[in-house]
């Protein structure tokens, strides 16, 4: 019945929208854009990649856990200043920002729909990989992933309801607890044993630290270009959702930014919010849409989440590169005031691990 509502609201204006020819063999082909049935060579290298991609992932999260001190971490929890700035640019400014560019850009429902499932997913764990090589804070950029991707299992449904109802009953979106939860794990396990062979053997950690930080560079890489192989057949959609995957990642990067330096945070824990701002769990997102809507909904916006990661990765990048010629024109190295614990960022005036008070407070 929902379905049925959903396709009346947005069948008739997307054949105006979305009018292109499809190849021979689509799915879909009414005129519009397709998604092109995965043929057994897809299935078979989508099995062994993602096989590949979830081992390799989980070594770059041993090894990112190897700069983590539990000390700092701990303090974190504790304090969680930091967590909870994080927190309401999680789920506080990338869900607002998600129906403001809907509404601004009037997209179909359906289309609306998708884009606020990407504002409200988690972070994802590209962000600490990118948060290492812009000497972010390691110690506060793991446990914003870990308690997002905890918190979401809340906070996503309540989102939605919130946001989506003028679009459709948040009832019809399905949620895969299971798909979370597994995140969850995948995250904690190796981070775990990567803080405790850092604890123990430090020395070997930052070997296996730089390693790892090299993988996890190849690693964003490769699944850009799985991404563009696996679903070449799907990217024919309204310009709108191009332009919103473009605006939003940017959006996130900036305004993340902007409240962590408002909230007082070190320009150290600015880049690392900001980061986990807009860098979002893409794959959650793609696995919510697919379990929510049927093919007919699919091809008006399954591409979404694909362009979404391709636009963050190239701003990510962006800023990676803007930092580091600001490091070569400063001459800073990575023993600088903000990579000394407890020491006072003179330019904020905030402490690295200053917990849960404010700059006034303390």
């Amino acid at each position: 019945m929902q379905t049925n509502l959903l396709s009346q609201q947005f069948n008739a204006g997307s054949l105006a929208e979305n009018s292109m020819a499809c190849p021979a063999n689509a799915t879909i082909c009414d005129g519009t854009s397709c998604v092109l049935p995965e043929d057994s060579f897809n299935q078979t290298l989508s099995v062994v990649l993602s096989t590949i991609l979830t081992i390799m992932l989980a070594l770059v999260m041993f090894s990112m856990g190897c700069n983590v001190e539990i000390k700092n971490f701990l303090g974190h929890i504790k304090r969680p200043w930091g967590i909870f700035v994080g927190f309401l640019c999680q789920f506080g400014i990338m869900p607002l920002t998600a129906f403001l560019l809907s509404l601004a850009f009037n997209v179909l429902p359906i289309q609306a729909v998708v884009v606020m499932i990407m504002g409200c997913c988690p972070g994802g764990t590209a962000s600490n990989i990118i948060a290492y090589w812009v000497d972010g804070d390691m110690d506060l950029s793991i446990s914003m992933t870990t308690c997002s991707t905890l918190l979401a299992m809340g906070m996503m449904p309540l989102c939605l309801f919130i946001y989506t109802k003028m679009w459709t009953d948040a009832n019809a979106i399905v949620l895969p607890y299971d798909s979370i939860g597994l995140s969850l794990v995948a995250l904690v396990i190796p981070v775990s044993v990567g803080i405790f062979v850092n604890h123990k053997w430090p020395k070997k950690a930052k070997i296996i630290l730089k390693v790892g930080s090299i993988v996890g560079a190849v690693l964003i890489v490769i699944i850009a270009v799985v991404g563009g192989i696996l679903y070449k057949g799907s990217w024919v959609i309204t310009p709108k959702l191009w332009i919103i995957g473009t605006i939003f990642p940017a959006a996130g990067y900036t305004l993340g930014f902007f409240l962590a330096r408002l909230a007082g945070l070190s320009w150290q824990r600015c880049r690392t919010v900001s980061l986990e701002t807009g860098m979002q769990n893409t794959q959650l997102c793609s696995t919510v849409v697919q379990l929510s809507f049927t093919p007919e909904q699919l091809e008006l916006m399954f591409t979404f989440p694909l362009i979404y990661s391709i636009f963050q990765l190239l701003f990510a990048l962006l800023i990676l590169g803007a930092y580091r010629l600001y490091r070569r024109h400063r001459g800073e190295t990575k023993t600088d005031v903000e990579k000394t614990p407890q020491k006072e960022d003179p330019k904020s005036g905030a402490k690295i691990n200053g917990g849960f008070v404010s700059n006034e407070t303390k």
